[in-house]
């Protein structure tokens, strides 16, 4: 691991991080926590609200604190959201404060996680498909920027990813 005992999963919205934190958090024996979650415990109000109320732009401010405050503990494993690393500071907090864990899957198994899913603001459009390739467009380069390493979840089970995780962590 880098300087730092956490690990934090990073990648597109559908890919599997919270699910697969919760798995490597128990495998690791660390705190999980989920940057979503922790802004709507700390909003008081579910992430669809912020974004109706305060906009994408005010979400992705309190994604900031959320994330400084959290990545700065130690031994936590951390499940972002998706956009996380649109912010420069975002990045650099995630790079140099824990091993960066980039879950990626192809598109189609991202569309069919996420269609039935109405908490993700960003995928209420007529063509989600559309508005997952164009972020992860926008966002995959940064993931890769981001990531210590990169590790598929297409064809595999939440345990068995966080297994391989643990492999390449332990290295």
């Amino acid at each position: 691991m880098s300087g730092s005992n956490n690990v934090f999963l990073v990648g597109p919205m559908g890919v599997g991080k919270t699910t697969i934190g919760k798995h490597l958090s128990e495998e690791l024996n660390l705190q999980l926590f989920d940057t979503d979650r922790e802004i709507e415990a700390r909003a008081g109000a579910d992430i669809p609200w912020i974004f109706d109320v305060e906009g994408e732009e005010g979400f992705r401010q309190r994604e900031i604190r959320v994330l400084d405050a959290l990545s700065q503990q130690q031994g936590i494993v951390l499940a972002t959201g998706g956009g996380i690393v649109l912010k420069q500071e975002n990045r650099q907090a995630l790079a140099s404060r824990g091993t960066v864990v980039y879950l990626t899957a192809p598109i189609d198994l991202l569309v069919e996680r996420t269609s039935k899913d109405k908490k993700r603001p960003l995928l209420q459009q007529d063509d989600p498909r559309a508005v997952l390739e164009k972020t992860l467009e926008v966002r995959d380069p940064l993931y890769r920027e981001v990531a210590d390493f990169i590790v598929s979840t297409s064809r595999k089970n939440p345990r068995q990813v966080a297994k391989e995780i643990v492999r390449k962590i332990v290295e």
